[in-house]
């Protein structure tokens, strides 16, 4: 296991890159002592702690289909677009089981990033064991509008990418000086303002901070990818992003577009794998 902090930006189903990324370090035996992940980026991380190779590609292609997985029948069933039984339930107790004991026992830590909707702050959870803190991958993957606010004892949140979509520097105050980042935009891409706050006023009225965060969203998430660029031209981070820019949105369901996106991933992490041992000095 390499010193060093892991970090994996969500993206709904873009997040299928960073699955190819991941199925790829499993397959070297390559994993890290501390692991950061947001949405998708932490759903991911689960099958990846588990070394399950390739599961997290089934579970977003499998079930494509399924209303109970994403669907408008289900989000005004259930009030999530994707469905929570379905992802956090029914998929890994009975259709693609998920080896809890192994992901226990991993030697690893990991933290989901999850947003408190009365403060708009994030709030980094550690995953000791997953039958019982699944709760808090839902919570990092909860999108505004498109899923309930998940409550966890007195609190309620949503997804973590509000408040903090890339935890660079949280991972970097946690003493890593080596950290890998995976990112699931290309170079080039810069996050636009939200047309969405009028809207957001609206449903959530009784959470100014959370409307704040969002508002300022596109501020901090560009001001890390500038902070990010910085590192790379220090060479005090290694990341690994999308060649080209991904047209694939949050909900897609073309399953040929995700298994490219997916191969993508795979094959960039296989091309710069010299290149990233050489940046962790193994």
């Amino acid at each position: 296991m390499i010193k060093a902090g892991l970090v994996v930006e969500g993206g709904g189903m873009r997040g299928v890159y960073a699955a190819g990324v991941l199925d790829f370090f499993m397959e070297k035996d390559l994993y890290f002592t501390n692991n950061y992940g947001v949405s998708a980026g932490a759903c991911h991380l689960c099958s990846y702690l588990s070394k399950q190779n390739k599961r997290a590609f089934r579970v977003n292609v499998d079930y494509l289909q399924d209303k109970r997985y994403c669907s408008v029948r289900s989000l005004i069933k259930t009030g999530d677009l994707f469905g929570a039984e379905m992802l956090y339930d029914i998929i890994p107790n009975q259709l693609d089981l998920f080896d809890y004991d192994a992901f226990k026992n991993n030697n690893a830590n990991f933290y989901s990033v999850i947003t408190n909707i009365n403060t708009g702050k994030p709030e980094y959870i550690k995953i000791n064991d997953l039958k019982n803190d699944i709760i808090y991958i839902r919570a990092s993957s909860s999108l505004p509008f498109l899923a309930q606010n998940v409550k966890i004892k007195d609190e309620y949140y949503l997804d973590g990418g509000i408040s903090d979509s890339i935890p660079i520097k949280k991972s970097i105050d946690d003493g890593n000086k080596k950290n890998v980042v995976i990112l699931t935009r290309d170079k080039t891409y810069r996050k636009s303002k939200t047309s969405l706050i009028p809207f957001m006023k609206i449903k959530y009225k009784k959470y100014p901070n959370l409307i704040n965060s969002m508002a300022n969203r596109y501020i901090v998430y560009n001001q890390t990818l500038d902070f990010i660029e910085e590192l790379e031209k220090s060479q005090d981070v290694f990341v690994i992003r999308p060649k080209n820019p991904v047209k694939i949105g949050r909900t897609e369901k073309n399953k040929e577009k995700l298994e490219a996106l997916y191969n993508e991933g795979y094959n960039d992490a296989k091309d710069c794998y010299e290149e990233l041992i050489k940046y962790l000095n193994i």
